[in-house]
């Protein structure tokens, strides 16, 4: 579950203390879903989608670095596998959606900010580019035909969005869904968004690297260390063994 920083002070009416109870309690039904599907042979920890690569793409090398800010569900996931894709120099982890006013994990966990828990992508054009960002995206960092959700988060702070920093990475983004929607491969059309990226907001500092943290917690077990094992299977080439995190 999502737990402030040991210390830090949370009112027990606050927004993320009850976001974080009901999480608490999503857990629990996960991890005895988990408990069953272990005793059933061939299971799958974590959907995987085979996907193709952008038929589209933005061109490789240029300028020496470039950002991608995407969300898919609770960012803690999302930064960890981010952390692992080599050509990526860091991956943040924060909000975008919504004002600068309303940028706290507090607020945003009330689901009414236009915010999404985002992840602001730096890498190296030269070594991956943007195209190859989104494949990981659409293949193993989450499920992007669920509607504001991913596993036990619910809420639009957990939806599906892109968030593209000029209008070359808004036409690689809307041409790929569509490839992908077209392709049959997913169950379901795609429920990712392509949104106007009016700012990034860095999450509280207890946020970050927080697989690394705690890489013991029952959430990231079940919903975040798969994400990272099925990168390293998926794009065995990309995956760098060694996280590069948020210094701080």
């Amino acid at each position: 579950m999502k737990s402030p920083r040991a210390g830090r002070a949370i009112p027990l009416d606050s927004p993320s203390r009850r976001a974080a109870c009901l999480k608490l309690a999503a857990a629990g039904l996960v991890a005895g879903a988990a408990w069953l599907a272990l005793q059933a042979p061939g299971r799958a920890a974590e959907v995987v989608y085979d996907i193709p690569p952008p038929a589209a793409d933005l061109p490789a090398g240029g300028a020496p670095t470039a950002t991608a800010v995407l969300a898919g569900g609770c960012f803690w996931g999302v930064q960890a596998v981010f952390q692992h894709v080599d050509g990526v120099t860091q991956a943040l982890s924060g909000y975008a959606g919504g004002s600068a006013a309303t940028a706290d994990y507090d607020t945003v966990s009330g689901g009414r900010t236009g915010h999404a828990e985002a992840v602001q992508v730096s890498y190296d054009p030269a070594r991956i580019t943007y195209g190859q960002l989104l494949q990981i995206y659409f293949s193993v960092v989450h499920d992007p035909t669920q509607r504001n959700r991913q596993g036990p988060d619910v809420g639009t702070q957990y939806r599906s969005a892109i968030f593209p920093a000029d209008p070359a990475q808004r036409r690689v983004a809307e041409a790929y869904i569509a490839q992908l929607d077209q392709s049959g491969i997913y169950p379901r059309p795609l429920a990712t968004t392509v949104e106007d990226l009016q700012g990034f907001y860095p999450a509280e500092d207890y946020h970050q690297n927080y697989l690394v943290r705690h890489p013991d917690s029952l959430y990231i077990v079940i919903n975040d260390q798969p994400k990272v094992e099925n990168l390293a299977k998926a794009f065995a080439s990309r995956y760098r063994p060694q996280p590069v995190l948020v210094d701080g």
